[in-house]
């Protein structure tokens, strides 16, 4: 006789929250399937198997702890009556493919691939944009209810709840329409109930102001006389991404002594895996030089990355990476203020610096031929940003 019901797992999370969760048991074997909520010890009833009223939300947790209780025991009534293998392995597998049309689980197995292929930074920042779904939907909701209408009613929660722009609201769509694509090709959804799309809910992100370093502040970058260790190090960084055509501080930290050939650069960029290579400069020779070593652990050229035991794991590089990138970035600030910069002053701004300077000396094919864009149209967009030249001769034109 198989029995399921619901407890509270014994050990807490860093919250101090008890996971609630399903229990399974037959034949005295014993398994468990998260119910994706927790909540305090005190507020759980283990007797009646029910949420306290002491807890704030606790009407609608017992309803969904009911719901989830029924479909269980619909789940195992429905193997007994096909008389099919009734074991705690095929109850839980039941259950747990009537769950994967909810919402949170796919969200679960998304997180978890994006974990699995290494990548770091977008499991950083999509894990939070989950949370505030789950918080806005109260718990875990059906694809089907993800609708245009509650979309755009989760676009005016974030911005009545929280003090963010608009590109970050478009991007909590694109987190919503990424599980919602994976859970249409997994067969787990209907696409007629899908809300994105012409004539439902477009994701449009709002341009961002994209401002460089004049020629001059450059000059000034390079000259200033940093004593601190540390800010000499981030201005380094700065400097070598921008010599290098605005190269991303994630392939910087990456460098290895042995990407230097016939004073080349040859290196293959993170993010696209496009290779090629580029003439190494007199001052880029000269920062290098500060870090070189007889015998550099990796082989790397900055000593960033030097703590891991390798690099191959790629999620903890990234992790590592974002670390160091934000402590620079840091470093930088202090620099701008010592200077009197107004502008910002960060590791990506070197790529806006390098395309302000070179708007109108270097022609849009050798840039995209520098930036490694796979289409030109990508590198004009990006270089209107900063071409500026015949708008403002226009202008002179017709005011005098």
């Amino acid at each position: 006789m198989a029995s399921v019901k619901i407890i509270l797992r014994s050990r807490a999370n860093k919250k101090g929250e008890h996971p609630l969760i399903l229990q399974i048991i037959k034949d005295r074997k014993k398994t468990i399937h998260s119910l994706g909520h927790a909540i305090l010890k005190a507020d759980w009833d283990a007797k009646a198997g029910r949420v306290k009223r002491s807890h704030p939300n606790h009407a609608r947790l017992n309803n969904f702890l009911l719901k989830k209780l029924s479909e269980a025991n619909d789940a195992l009534l429905e193997l007994q009556i096909q008389k099919k293998d009734t074991t705690v392995k095929a109850i839980k597998n039941t259950i747990v493919q009537e769950r994967s049309n909810l919402f949170l689980a796919q969200a679960e197995t998304y997180l978890n691939q994006l974990k699995k292929a290494g990548k770091y930074n977008r499991h950083n920042n999509d894990s939070p944009k989950i949370e505030r779904i789950k918080e806005f939907a109260e718990g875990d909701i059906a694809f089907a209810d993800i609708t245009v209408s509650f979309l755009k009613k989760f676009q005016a929660w974030l911005k009545g709840t929280r003090d963010i722009t608009d590109r970050t609201v478009a991007n909590h769509l694109v987190v919503i329409r990424s599980i919602y694509n994976q859970a249409i090709e997994n067969n787990l959804v209907d696409k007629k109930h899908y809300p994105f799309g012409k004539g439902k809910i477009t994701i449009k992100f709002p341009d961002s102001k994209k401002v460089g370093l004049t020629q001059d502040e450059i000059i000034a970058l390079e000259k200033v006389d940093l004593s601190n260790s540390h800010q000499n190090h981030a201005r380094n960084l700065f400097l070598i991404s921008f010599y290098f055509a605005g190269m991303r501080a994630s392939d910087i930290l990456r460098l290895q002594w042995s990407d230097f050939q016939n004073d080349r650069l040859y290196y293959t960029m993170g993010k696209n895996r496009k290779t090629d290579s580029l003439k190494v400069p007199a001052k880029a020779w000269s920062i290098l030089q500060q870090y070189k070593e007889h015998d550099p652990l990796h082989d790397l050229v900055f000593p960033d990355l030097k703590s891991l035991p390798d690099l191959k794991n790629t999620y903890n590089t990234q992790r590592r990476i974002k670390t160091r990138v934000r402590e620079a970035n840091g470093q930088l600030e202090k620099i701008a203020s010592q200077l009197g910069f107004t502008k910002k002053l960060t590791m990506h701004i070197a790529r806006h610096s390098f395309a302000q300077i070179a708007s109108d000396k270097i022609s849009v094919q050798i840039l995209q031929k520098l930036y490694r864009h796979s289409n030109i149209t990508t590198t004009i967009g990006y270089q209107s940003n900063f071409t500026t030249k015949d708008m403002d001769s226009a202008l002179d034109n017709v005011i005098g």
